[in-house]
């Protein structure tokens, strides 16, 4: 049983899916205006956490995750280089999944984009015109009335006097507006950007719109999981919310939701001079450092992924390779050995509680600890059980094991031959030039009673 902290309820309840034994998923992507930064690598890692956690507990998972592709900051950001709309979106998304690709996230089951959804989503603005929770402003566009929507502001668990206080001058203030909070579902066209025929005039969508046509259209009413960064809950999440429902369409039966990522102690931001490219964290620190300091941290909570942080991160990553190296230097295999039971108890135990992956982690380094005692005792048999369970459990939460030994570099075999027979020959003095060298090469040494393993 599987439980999860629900924003909506503000609560930790079981997560019951519209249909046993499947579950379906929508996750907010990116808007591709720029490259990734570490941000989007922490939720992409989190909800990729999820999924294979759900379906390695048998679940069928059908999992979406949309891409904007039409926006304000895409027509601002394609003017400002001088190039069109579509070929800025085509260019940054590719430069989106290419890291994602290197994280070893798969992709989703469905990727739509919101241009592709452009009649969708007219049909559900129409929907809510003509139900009158919608309202056309000439010269405008139409906007969604917050006042005719019973329990507006649920999700972030204000009411709609409240969030008017609060959200000042962050609203979009029009005076042809019956709100101050009644937001966009479609705008009208201006000169030089991109605009679709509707019957309320030429425009585009609102970017709220897009997701719950998508949503809805994918994985039905009431699908089970919708996921995201905390910084959506409001006012995107809610919108979605407000307007599927208020169309007669029951919406997300559970929401979760990401924590923020800071830099330094402070939050990410271009602003703030931290913005970190998720592209540079993975070539400064490997792609499976990044993934494990992001599960290091509860999704809930706000992490810091900045250099002491991924740094430590390797170093753990490191003692996963050094353990198979180990085993594979003492002859231990682990091909066909059942992981220990108690200890993929304690894990699963531990995720079911709202996927708590630090938990999970250290699950796994209790094993990995264990593991390199029984190699140590020469206990082959209870080493290849522990090896087994650490293959396993890293699977689940995507982290690499099981293919970290090196080989198939004859030069460096050969030159740490050369400096075991040097050793061996008690000449220390060759066996030190040898070591260096190998560390000019940035070949790391590591001497077992198997004999000595490297890895780059």
């Amino acid at each position: 049983m599987v439980r999860i902290r629900d924003t909506l309820l503000r609560d930790t309840v079981e997560l019951v899916t519209r249909e046993p034994g499947k579950l379906s998923m929508y996750v907010c992507g990116p808007t591709v205006y720029d490259v990734p930064h570490v941000g989007h690598g922490r939720t992409a890692v989190v909800f990729d956490m999820m999924r294979r956690y759900l379906e390695w507990t048998g679940l069928d998972v059908t999992y979406v995750s949309n891409v904007t592709d039409v926006d304000d900051r895409i027509i601002a950001r394609a003017a400002e280089r001088g190039t069109t709309e579509p070929e800025l979106a085509q260019e940054f998304e590719a430069a989106y999944f290419e890291q994602l690709a290197r994280l070893g996230i798969p992709a989703a089951d469905f990727t739509p984009h919101a241009t592709q959804y452009i009649e969708g989503m007219q049909e559900l603005i129409g929907a809510l015109v003509a139900s009158g929770h919608a309202y056309v402003v000439d010269g405008q566009g139409v906007y969604f009335d917050v006042d005719r929507f019973p329990g507006y502001g649920a999700l972030p668990h204000r009411t709609l006097a409240e969030l008017r206080e609060s959200a000042g001058a962050r609203v979009d203030v029009d005076e042809r507006k019956r709100s101050p909070m009644d937001f966009a579902l479609w705008k009208a066209a201006k000169a030089g950007e991109p605009a679709w025929d509707s019957p309320w005039g030429p425009g585009r969508p609102g970017w709220h719109i897009e997701c719950s046509a998508m949503s809805l259209d994918l994985l039905g009413d009431g699908f089970d999981l919708h996921g995201g960064g905390d910084d959506l809950a409001f006012p995107h999440h809610e919108n979605e919310r407000a307007q599927a429902e208020a169309a007669g369409h029951p919406f997300a039966r559970h929401w979760v939701h990401s924590g923020m990522v800071l830099v330094g102690g402070e939050k990410m931001s271009k602003s703030l001079g931290n913005f970190t490219t998720l592209r540079d964290a993975l070539d400064a620190y490997g792609p499976a450092a990044f993934r494990l300091a992001a599960l290091q941290s509860h999704y809930r909570r706000a992490v810091d992924l900045g250099p002491a942080e991924l740094e430590a991160a390797g170093k753990a990553v490191d003692r996963l390779d050094a353990l198979v190296r180990t085993a594979a230097a003492a002859g231990v295999e682990f091909d066909g050995a059942t992981p220990d039971p108690a200890s993929v108890a304690r894990f699963r135990e531990t995720m079911d509680d709202d996927f708590n992956s630090p938990g999970a982690v250290a699950v796994i380094f209790e094993a990995v600890r264990d593991a390199n005692r029984a190699l140590d005792a020469g206990d082959g048999e209870r080493a290849s059980v522990l090896l087994a369970t650490v293959r396993e459990l890293t699977g689940v939460l995507g982290l690499p094991f099981g293919n970290e030994v090196e080989g198939g570099d004859d030069e460096v075999d050969a030159l740490v031959r050369a400096r075991d027979d040097a050793r061996a020959a008690r000449d220390f003095a060759r066996a030190d030039e040898l070591r260096d060298e190998l560390t000019a090469r940035g070949i790391k040494l590591e001497d077992t009673p198997g004999g000595t393993i490297w890895r780059r």
